[in-house]
């Protein structure tokens, strides 16, 4: 199996930085600080041009992932956007009042991307029992789930990603995500038998916009996807098995 690496950005410069540290695929969000939502058009139009599959977030708001009637009509009619564009996939999930799988709403929303690719996105990290739902996302048709083995941080869900694999024995990806950089992605790789990873490859420092964090149009903390960072982690996993 080939090794990917699938970067997660959420603004221009964030994809350019991304194909430039060479992403075998990209997830294309709006709003990364809020887990990542349905991206903008332009983006869509830019990320369309992109060399490497482009897989986009389908999420109206942020919070939990019980949708509404009306949220999933929007989801449907975002999942349409994305074909019209040519963008490889999707990436989907929604959750039932107790955080099962919601296969009612999901259903429909993978009839409508039929021929795209599908992720399963981090919903799936809220689920009580995660191999059922691994069974289920198999039937739904799922090609991967990400995952942070339903920790905070991937480095954090090792064992249960592990036993995700293991269990999954090649018939859906299990791709880690959450918290993945340079310093633990080879790790992440080596104590879970993964072969797909999932990671910002962004940077944080201070913001120096002071005027824009005053008034509240900046977070105190700027993130920046890097392009050498993307690097370094692709050259890692590169090596790894």
């Amino acid at each position: 199996m080939k090794k990917m690496l699938e970067i997660c950005v959420d603004d221009p410069e964030g994809l350019a930085a991304a194909l430039e540290g060479g992403a075998d695929r990209i997830e294309l969000c709006s709003s990364l600080d809020s887990g990542g939502l349905t991206p903008t058009a332009g983006l869509i139009a830019q990320a369309a041009l992109a060399p490497v599959p482009v897989y986009a977030m389908i999420r109206p708001r942020a919070g939990n992932f019980c949708f509404s009637a009306l949220e999933t009509e929007a989801m449907l009619l975002e999942i349409d956007a994305m074909r019209k564009a040519g963008l490889a996939g999707v990436v989907l999930g929604a959750s039932t009042h107790d955080n099962r799988l919601d296969i009612a709403l999901l259903q429909p929303l993978i009839a409508r991307a039929n021929g795209m690719g599908l992720t399963l996105h981090r919903a799936f990290d809220l689920v009580p029992d995660p191999f059922e739902a691994l069974e289920q996302a198999i039937e739904m048709g799922f090609e991967r789930i990400l995952t942070s083995g339903q920790q905070l941080k991937a480095i954090d869900g090792v064992d249960l990603l592990q036993q995700l694999v293991q269990r999954a024995a090649g018939r859906i990806s299990i791709m880690p995500g959450s918290g993945v950089n340079v310093e633990n992605a080879q790790k992440i790789l080596q104590g879970t038998g993964a072969y797909e990873i999932h990671s910002s490859g962004r940077i944080s420092q201070p913001n120096p916009d002071v005027r824009s964090v005053e008034l509240g149009f900046a977070s105190p903390v700027f993130s920046q996807t890097s392009a050498s960072s993307i690097r370094l982690i692709k050259d890692l996993i590169e090596t790894t098995y």
